[in-house]
C-alpha cells in the first residue's frame, strides 16, 4: 500500500472536464483514497463550487489547480499515464491492464523523489491523440464486453475511484521500476530543441511526417531518460543548433 508520501506525489489530471458534479466525483474518490493534488486543463473557467459531489472532499477542491494546457500541468512529473478505453484507436503507446498499470506506478513511486501524473480526458471523448502524446503509457480498466453492443465506459468519477484503488490496494510487492527519470518539463525542452534540429538542417523539409509535434513528443518519451541523459541530450542539441546557425552563407 502507497505510504502518505507516496500518495502525495500522484496528481491527477483532469483534461477538458466540462461537468461540475463529475469533477467533484473525481475529488470525492481522490478524499477517500488519501490524494490531494488535483489539476484541471480547460479553455475555459471551470465552476467548482457547483461540485457538490464532493461530499467532505472540499480541501481537494480549495486546493485544485487550473492549467491551459498539459504540457503545463505535467511538467513538474516524471512519469505521465493516460487513461483509455482502448477500443478500436491505433495504440501509440504502451498498453498495459489496470493490475499491470498499478504495479509499474508502485514501483516507480517506490523511488524517492518520483511524481506521477494520472491524466483523464473529456466525459465524451476521453484523451486526444494529442493529449496522449505527452503520456510515457496508457492504462485501460478491463469492462466486460458484448457482441455487437459499443465498449461500455465508466464515468469520470467512477473510473478515477477505480484506478486510485488500484494504486493503494495492498499486494506482496510492487511490480516494475522506475520508467521514466526526467521531468516532462525536461521532455517538452528536449522536444523542442529536437524540433529546432530538424527544422534548422532542413530534416522536417525533406521528410515532413517525421516533424509532427506528437510524434516528436512520443519519440522523447520512447527513449525513457533519466535527467542526466535529458540533459546530456539537451546539451547535444543547443551545439548542434549553435554549429548549423554558425555556418558560413554558401
Amino acid at each position: 500500500m502507497l505510504t502518505v508520501e507516496e500518495r502525495e506525489r500522484v496528481c491527477v489530471v483532469l483534461v477538458r472536464a466540462r461537468n461540475p458534479n463529475n469533477i467533484g466525483a473525481v475529488a470525492r474518490a481522490m478524499y477517500g483514497f488519501g490524494f490531494g493534488d488535483l489539476r484541471i486543463v480547460s479553455e475555459y473557467p471551470i465552476p467548482l463550487a457547483e461540485a457538490r459531489s464532493a461530499v467532505d472532499a472540499s480541501e481537494v477542491l480549495a486546493g485544485a489547480r487550473e492549467f491551459s494546457d498539459v504540457a503545463e500541468a505535467v511538467a513538474d512529473c516524471n512519469l505521465v499515464i493516460g487513461t483509455t478505453a482502448g477500443e478500436k484507436r491505433v495504440q501509440e503507446h504502451p498498453l498495459y491492464s489496470l493490475s499491470e498499470g498499478g504495479g509499474l506506478v508502485r514501483g516507480h513511486l517506490a523511488e524517492a523523489g518520483n511524481r506521477v501524473a494520472l491524466l483523464l480526458g473529456s466525459e465524451k471523448t476521453g484523451l486526444s491523440r494529442e493529449e496522449l502524446s505527452y503520456c510515457n503509457w496508457t492504462m485501460t480498466i478491463p469492462m466486460f464486453e458484448r457482441e455487437d453492443v459499443r465498449r461500455p465506459s465508466m464515468n469520470l468519477g467512477q473510473a478515477a475511484a477505480v484506478c486510485l484503488y488500484e494504486l493503494v490496494r495492498e499486494e506482496a510487492s510492487s511490480s516494475g521500476t522506475a520508467l521514466a527519470g526526467a521531468v516532462a518539463g525536461d521532455l517538452d525542452r528536449l522536444t523542442g530543441l529536437l524540433r529546432e534540429v530538424l527544422e534548422e538542417s532542413e530534416y522536417a523539409r525533406r521528410h515532413p511526417a517525421s516533424g509532427d509535434d506528437a510524434a516528436l513528443r512520443r519519440l522523447v518519451r520512447r527513449m525513457q531518460l533519466d535527467s542526466e541523459d535529458a540533459a546530456m541530450w539537451m546539451g547535444i542539441l543547443r551545439q548542434a543548433l549553435w554549429k548549423i546557425r554558425s555556418r558560413e552563407p554558401s
